[in-house]
């Protein structure tokens, strides 16, 4: 069985301004009650089993059995099921075009996003066609309303020049998000790169519906735009499943396969937490653990800063995916950490001094990378040592790497900062799948020990109805 992520809450364990050990133990019961409550009770009202409280609508619970369901049917159906559809979709847009455009906002781009970034090499769309696999470079927009970033990826896509792509390195496809198909910055961002598409398509119609892939709800503005476009590929996003947790639904799956990754592997490793957090007991649960640790100090201590300080750049957007995660979950009727990603040790640069001396109001959340895909780089020598590195020139990056963690966390632990160290063995799709299913679970099970609906986004409705009405939409 491989490997699963590990979760060390040792440096969190401080007297006077950190917690103690019993008191995750004394948590437990109730941590594992809820634990059941998401892994039976909510599963049975999604179902139909049992009615769902006022207390708890929306429950948009599904994410939890996805990987699962998803996998489960791929094993049965092959290409018939989603997972096959998805596949064979992308495979086919891969063929024709050397572009694409991911368009969607939080939840609908950012774990796309977070994949690409800790998946695919690091200058993935610098290479040539060839050293991608013939996959497509990877662009993303519809998440803002800012026009130079637009204009500036229309002119990269050669719009400018309003004539049909002269061959596969000039062509280029959408991949649309948006499972309401309302929201404003992504719908703008369509009508806009659509228009584009059909220049580069030379008119041809049947050229523009293979070159569009919608993933969208099973009904709203998106789902019949796509209809009316007559698109061949229209995946949906799961009724129950909201956006920010819908990252291993086809929301990621589509992008995901284009850039070649392995889906399968992916989805796996989100299984593979789901058995860990079904079946093991709360001191042993990295999913509870890690709640629990987070929970005791944001009430106890005040540690209302949460900080996932992550020591690879590859996972600075996954990060960024759980920061929007924990804002959008937990931050309702004045309650919930405030969630910030910083990337080091590039960041120790920038923030380490408040950090380290600024208020106690925060804990430091470490996410760690075992093992590098890359061979280890040595400083190396040089003759004369004009810069006084050559007592380090048989270190490795990878050595300087764990030397600055260690004295990272020593220092904030000299001064009673608390830390904890979430481990990953190594970036791919596997640990990631892990990842996100683990943010997510101890995302649902931290919403019910402050007493809130972890699921909706009732602020983020206001802000969209208040724009609307400041353009003169009703």
């Amino acid at each position: 069985m491989a490997e699963l992520l590990k979760f060390d809450p040792g440096g969190a364990y401080l007297p006077e301004t950190g917690i103690r050990a019993a008191d995750v133990t004394e948590l437990s019961p109730q941590l594992e009650r809820l634990r059941d409550e998401v892994c039976d009770i909510d599963v049975k009202m999604l179902r139909g089993e049992l009615p769902i409280p006022d207390t708890k609508q929306p429950l948009d619970a599904g994410f939890y059995l996805l990987p699962e369901q998803l996998l489960e049917e791929y094993e049965q159906r092959r290409e018939a099921s989603q997972l096959g559809q998805i596949l064979q979709a992308t495979k086919a847009l891969m063929a024709e075009v050397d572009r694409v455009v991911v368009l969607g906002i939080g939840g609908s781009y950012m774990g796309a996003r977070a994949l690409m970034d800790a998946c695919c090499q690091p200058y993935y769309n610098e290479l040539t066609r060839g050293e991608r696999g013939s996959r497509p470079r990877i662009y993303f927009e519809g998440n803002n309303v800012d026009n130079d970033a637009s204009q500036g990826l229309m002119h990269l896509l050669g719009a400018h020049r309003e004539q049909p792509a002269g061959g596969v390195e000039d062509a280029w496809g959408i991949v649309v998000i948006s499972k309401s198909g309302g929201t404003l910055e992504t719908a703008c961002a369509f009508r806009q790169f659509l228009a584009a598409l059909e220049k580069n398509c030379g008119g041809d119609t049947e050229l523009v519906r293979r070159r569009v892939i919608p993933v969208t709800g099973t009904s709203g503005k998106l789902h019949d735009f796509a209809t009316a476009l007559g698109c061949p590929h229209l995946f949906p996003v799961p009724d129950g499943v909201g956006g920010r947790f819908s990252v291993l639904s086809a929301v990621g799956l589509v992008p995901a396969a284009l850039m070649g990754l392995n889906v399968m592997r992916l989805l796996e490793g989100a299984r593979a937490m789901n058995e860990h957090f079904r079946s093991a007991r709360a001191m042993d649960n990295i999913v509870l653990q890690y709640t629990a640790v987070n929970h005791l100090l944001e009430i106890h201590r005040g540690a209302t800063i949460r900080v996932l300080s992550v020591w690879s750049k590859a996972l600075e957007a996954a990060g960024m995916w759980y920061d929007q995660l924990l804002a959008e979950s937990l931050g309702k009727e004045g309650k919930g950490a405030t969630p910030l990603t910083t990337v080091n040790t590039r960041d120790l640069h920038s923030r380490h001094q408040q950090h380290q001396e600024g208020r106690r109001d925060k804990v430091f959340n470490n996410l760690i990378v075992e093992n590098y895909r890359f061979d280890p780089l040595k400083i190396g020598f040089r003759d004369g040592d004009p810069d006084r590195l050559n007592d380090l020139a048989d270190k490795a990056l990878p050595e300087v790497m764990a030397a600055a963690i260690e004295g990272t966390n020593q220092a904030l632990r000299e001064d009673g900062r608390p830390t904890t160290n979430l481990i990953m063995p190594r970036v791919d799709e596997y640990y990631l799948g892990q990842y996100f299913q683990m943010m997510m679970l101890a995302t649902v099970v931290e919403g019910r020990l402050l007493g809130i609906n972890p699921y909706g986004q009732p602020g983020v409705e206001a802000y969209k109805r208040n724009m609307n009405r400041i353009l003169g939409r009703q």
